[in-house]
């Protein structure tokens, strides 16, 4: 028995290990067939990823460049690239980018879209050396600054700030900004000369034109209008979509003065040399439908001036002023009529952006105390809608951004 029963435990082991060493031999080949898979896969993906970014880099440069590439060698495999158009009237393209390797075939999807300038909270070329950015103004949303930004304090900065140069503390052993979405130095960025200008044709075609008027008062009554050309005048009403089809209201060689509830998607254009070219905000002027409140609102306002936009300095003015929309100064900037020496006037609640060629000083404030002495403090917030969207005929900045990536 004894001898038996070595002979069968010497089979048993033998049998384990045969099993065993099956085992691990099968282990082995598929290890290797798994990892053959795994690199003609990434192979495939990355050339589809590059064709994808070598696309877009494309469209950087040349807005309608549609060529594509087909059967293109990249990194031991091939790519198709084909760009279509998604949406004509707002040249949304899709880019679709397919990578070939050794039999395995992987896509990746790119939507991109004209950027525009509605997508900045806040966005100056120059602010001036009395513009500082101090405790109690805080900004939602993305910003850039083509010059220093000027710190005083603690003020907080909710999106991603850009600025072409570099940040000025006005004490630097105290100031203690919040950038909550963070800062980056050397970004380059300038608003196009003529935008407004360029836009009476389409104003022409669908929209209205205000001609040969000093000033224009405008008051935004839901999808209506009311107009007159001198403060004691009688109201003209209209329909708004009737007056402006297309959503652009244009006033040539003359200001314009605003207030009112807004319904729908519009843009005031305002364009004149010298004195001309200017907005006034008399009152609030707001969505009928609040987006904060409920986020399927279309209405949206775009505020876009040759020269100032003015917070007028009123009594409607003198507690506050609420104002929803875009703001676009071509050439000067926002600014608060009698800053220096009107009564403290509470809050500039903006919920929208300021897009302009100078950052102009909305109060002033006793930098040894950080207590604003006249005008406003700034409470900027981002209508985040208008990373995707914009209102009408809207400045973009010349070139594309990507709103998805798809694998």
């Amino acid at each position: 028995m004894g001898g038996k029963a070595s002979v069968l435990l010497v089979l048993g082991f033998s049998t384990i290990f045969l099993i065993f060493g099956y085992n691990m031999n099968m282990i082995s080949v598929n290890s290797v067939e798994n990892y053959a898979e795994y690199y003609e896969e990434s192979i495939a993906h990355n050339c589809a990823v590059s064709g994808a970014n070598m696309a877009a880099n494309a469209l950087f440069f040349d807005a309608d460049w549609n060529t594509g590439f087909t059967d293109l060698p990249l990194s031991d495999g091939t790519i198709d690239v084909e760009v279509t158009i998604l949406d004509a009237d707002k040249n949304i393209r899709e880019i679709t980018s397919i990578g070939y390797y050794n039999g395995v075939t992987k896509e990746v999807k790119v939507v991109v879209q004209p950027s525009n300038f509605a997508k900045f909270a806040y966005f100056s070329e120059i602010d001036p050396n009395n513009a500082w950015w101090s405790t109690g103004d805080t900004v939602w949303g993305p910003m850039h600054l083509e010059d220093f930004l000027r710190i005083s304090d603690n003020p907080v900065f909710m999106g991603k700030v850009t600025v072409k140069k570099d940040i000025k503390f006005n004490d630097p052993s105290t100031d203690d900004p919040k950038f909550l979405g963070g800062f980056q130095s050397g970004v380059h960025l300038v608003l196009p000369p003529d935008h407004i200008m360029d836009l009476e044709p389409e104003a022409e075609s669908g929209g209205h034109v205000f001609q040969d008027v000093d000033t224009v008062y405008l008051t935004f009554a839901g999808d209506s209008l009311k107009y007159r050309f001198a403060n004691n005048d009688p109201d003209t009403t209209v329909l708004l979509e009737d007056f402006a089809p297309n959503g652009l209201l244009y006033v040539e060689d003359g200001n314009a003065r605003v207030q009112g509830v807004v319904a729908g998607n519009y843009s005031l254009a305002v364009w004149g040399p010298d004195t001309d070219g200017k907005i006034f905000i008399d009152d609030d002027i707001v969505y009928q439908t609040d987006p904060r409140v409920d986020p399927s609102s279309e209405d949206m306002l775009g505020l876009m001036a040759r020269n100032d936009i003015i917070i007028t300095d009123n009594v409607a003015n003198s507690d506050d002023v609420n104002i929803q929309a875009s703001l676009y100064s071509e050439m000067e900037g926002l600014s608060a009529e009698n800053y220096d020496s009107r009564a403290i006037s509470g809050d500039i609640n903006l919920y929208g952006g300021i897009i302009q060629k100078k950052g102009k000083a909305l109060g002033s404030y006793n930098p040894y105390t950080d207590i604003v002495e006249h005008g406003f403090n700034k409470k900027y917030k981002y209508d985040n809608r208008f990373l995707l969207e914009s209102p009408r005929f809207f400045a973009d900045t010349g070139s594309y951004e990507i709103v998805s990536w798809q694998e």
